[in-house]
Formats: structure tokens, sequence, C-alpha cells
């Protein structure tokens, strides 16, 4: 059996956009909540936030979804990491808390809104945690919290099965998208051991897609490579840019340095001589 990655944006949706009980056990594995906070039952709702605009890309989440109780949850699978995009995180997170009240409804009536960030790259290098949950507090009584916004980013890279905490499902999810991709033929069988793991599994089956959705798919990835591709070329043109620099400020410095010590030498000698 030959299987697709599930990072993919076509398989992401698929998975977690169309499935509301795995994309329900998703959210309760990677989401800090606990037991009686667990999310029981989805609505699926529009993913874009904000109107067209075409001098940049639309804000489009993954998946985007409400529970029983009004919460809302963005979910987002980013395969390349900007320092933009935590911005835009905020943006949409935002964006999504305010419309919930029309302009005669009271403030008392907002939910939080939840937004669950997979990263396919590390970008906290000087942090071991692959886990990073950030939410509005008090900097001097961290218990004490405005329950508003709740931003979660997972570092993928950062993650090993013996790096975890004692949530089974959020290191069995963690393993579905980094032990399978398109090279897997075979499955772990403690994946697939478990009837959610499985159903996902099941679903990221190359057969399961039409040669249209495949050929999607392959240039998906293409695109993903050609911008890597770009953005290393910038950053190693960037360094060598700022490298040079580095050198002509050198050399100008030397130079400055070099006639200044000797316009001190020779009034040194010229008062010598007198």
């Amino acid at each position: 059996m030959k299987y697709l990655d599930p990072k993919a944006d076509l398989t992401f949706k698929r998975v977690f956009g169309e499935h509301p009980d795995l994309v329900i056990s998703f959210l309760n594995a990677m989401l800090p909540f606990d037991k009686d906070e667990e999310i029981k039952e989805i609505k699926y709702l529009p993913t874009e936030l904000v109107p067209h605009n075409p001098l940049r890309k639309d804000s489009i989440v993954d998946v985007r979804c409400i529970d029983a109780r009004g919460r809302q949850f963005l979910v987002e699978m980013q395969m390349i990491w900007s320092k933009e995009f935590m911005s835009r995180v905020l943006f949409n997170s935002s964006k999504a808390y305010v419309r919930q009240l029309d302009k005669n409804e009271r403030y008392d009536l907002l939910q939080p809104v939840y937004s669950l960030n997979i990263v396919n790259e590390i970008f906290e290098s000087d942090l071991k945690e692959y886990y990073h949950y950030y939410s509005i507090v008090n900097l001097e009584h961290t218990d004490r919290v405005i329950d508003g916004l709740h931003l979660v980013f997972i570092e993928l890279p950062k993650f090993t099965p013996h790096t975890y905490n004692d949530k089974k499902m959020q290191v069995l999810w963690l393993r579905y998208l980094t032990e399978i991709g398109n090279d897997t033929n075979d499955v772990p069988q403690d994946l697939i051991s478990n009837s959610e793991i499985k159903k996902a599994v099941d679903v990221i089956e190359e057969s399961a897609f039409t040669p249209a959705q495949l050929e999607g798919y392959d240039h998906f990835w293409d695109v993903i490579r050609t911008e890597k591709t770009l953005m290393h070329a910038y950053e190693t043109r960037g360094m060598s840019r700022g490298m040079e620099k580095g050198r002509q400020e050198g050399r100008q410095e030397g130079r400055q340095e070099g006639r200044q010590e000797g316009r001190q030498e020779g009034l040194k000698q010229g008062r010598q001589a007198t």
C-alpha cells in the first residue's frame, strides 16, 4: 500500500477538514485542555477570514471549526516558516474573535479562539521544546489569564517519541505527521492499532485520490521545493553581501585608523625635531 504525506495541503485538509471525529481527536490531543474542557462535537466554518486582496495572498487557514460551547478552533499546517507567520496567526485569531459579535450583542458572549499551528521547520532554535503555548497572562501572576486568544505552535522537526509528555494521543498524532511520507509503504503497527490513527492513515492512501488530485499534490511539493530553494538563495546572497560590507567597512576603518596613527606619529616627530 502506498500513502501520501499527511502534511501536504491536499491531504491535511482531507483528513482534518472532512472528518469531524479526527479533528476533534487531534485538537484534544494538541491543545492544553483538562479532561472537562475537551471538545465533544464540532461544526466546520468557512476558512477565509479576510476579503480578497489581489496584492497579497489571502489569509487562509486549513481548518476552522466551532464546538458546542462556541469556542472556535483554527488549524494550520505551515511547511515553510517566515517571521511574518506568527503575526498572521495573531491576525487570523483576532479576526475570528471579534467577528463573533454583531453590534447589538454583549461582550460577555465572546468565546475563546484557539489557533493550532503545525510548523514543519524549526523557528525557536534556542529552545529545546517543540511545543509552544501563548496566551494572555499577567506577567507577575501567571495564573491570571484573560481567556480570549490561545496560540499553539508545534515545531515538527524537534519532535521525537522520546521527548513527549504523558499525552498518548499527542504522540500518536505527531508520529502520524512525521513518520508517514511519500516513500511510506508500511505503517508501524502501533500507529494503526489506534482506531483514530488507522482511519487517518486510510484517508491518505494514494488510491483514494483522483489523477487530477495527485497532479495537484505533486505540484504542491514542487512549489515547496522551489520556495525553499529561493529562500536559501536569498539567505546566501544576504550573508555574502553582509560579509562583503563588513570587509569593506573593515578596510575603510583600517585606512582611517592608519591615517590617524600617521598624523599622530608625524606630530610627535615634528615636536621632537623642534
